[in-house]
């Protein structure tokens, strides 16, 4: 494994609490979703990881992306992040990829770019086997 480049560090009290990272610049309350029987009130770790996701995912296809002369500054990503299971059965995630190119962008590069991507993304490669991970690139 190569050498941590980065360490982020947050704190958090509970699905209905706080969390705060090490450095202050993330500080959010955190309440379950209505969904899941919460107040809705704040926000919730999925919502964080899909964030963290898409964020992610779109660096690492710019990275991609610049090292073949390709600009995808215009490109977004959207994670969707979704939670199942039970206390018993033990929860799960899953997570769909929506990434958007600009119309004048040639889609079979754009899908070539993408896969290359998903091989790179620390995020892809944290879940690669552990959890579904569907790309849609529309």
């Amino acid at each position: 494994m190569s050498s941590v480049h980065y360490t982020a560090v947050a704190t958090a009290n509970g699905r209905d609490g706080k969390a705060v990272s090490s450095d202050g610049k993330l500080d959010v309350v955190l309440a379950a979703p209505t969904e899941l029987g919460g107040s809705g009130a704040g926000t919730n770790p999925e919502q964080l990881f899909a964030a963290g996701y898409s964020a992610c995912f779109a660096s690492a296809l710019a990275a991609v992306a610049r090292g073949t002369g390709h600009d995808v500054k215009d490109v977004s990503v959207t994670a969707e992040v979704g939670i199942g299971g039970s206390v018993a059965e033990g929860f799960n995630l899953s997570v769909v990829l929506r990434v958007e190119l600009p119309d004048d962008f040639d889609a079979e590069t754009g899908r070539d770019l993408v896969a290359k991507a998903h091989q790179v993304c620390p995020y892809s490669n944290a879940t690669r086997g552990n959890i579904p991970v569907e790309i849609v690139v529309e």
